[in-house]
């Protein structure tokens, strides 16, 4: 049996976004967990705090619920509840019940939870200013269109 090679519609594979997206991206989680391995957080768990942390500041003092926390993240509910439990067993945040929904919690970052991602997110942005270093000046347009990507199907 003869390999007729990939039937693809690139000439090379550097010609592929999808491949290179992949590639970058795998590159980029390479340095987001070692950035945030000294404090003890995986990358969806930092993530998802500081999501929680960033909402319960802006939150006016309403409740924040996982949903917000998810849709804030873009992250899969079930995957977001997980993580949260993981993060409530760290000490990292507190459930509540909910003033008005009595199936929902109500969500808080802890002091601890609060003090240590504040720490974490100047690694977390020091790792994303070296890493995207070689864009310059192009960052905010590449920025944009990933914004755009990410935001396409929500239209």
């Amino acid at each position: 049996m003869t390999n007729g090679g990939l039937h693809t519609e690139f000439e090379d594979a550097d010609e592929s976004p999808g491949l290179l997206l992949w590639q970058v991206t795998n590159r980029w989680q390479a340095a987001q967990r070692a950035a945030l391995a000294p404090f003890d957080l995986t990358h969806v768990q930092f993530v998802l705090l500081a999501a929680l942390t960033w909402l319960t500041g802006r939150s006016g003092g309403d409740p924040v619920t996982q949903r917000d926390v998810a849709d804030q993240a873009a992250t899969d509910p079930m995957m977001t509840s997980q993580v949260l439990r993981t993060l409530e067993q760290k000490g990292l945040l507190e459930r509540h019940d909910h003033p008005t929904d009595k199936r929902a919690k109500s969500l808080l970052p802890t002091e601890a939870g609060a003090a240590l991602v504040n720490r974490a997110i100047g690694a977390v942005e020091g790792c994303d200013r070296e890493f995207f270093e070689p864009l310059g000046d192009q960052t905010p347009r590449f920025t944009a269109a990933l914004r755009r990507l990410r935001d396409r199907d929500s239209d």
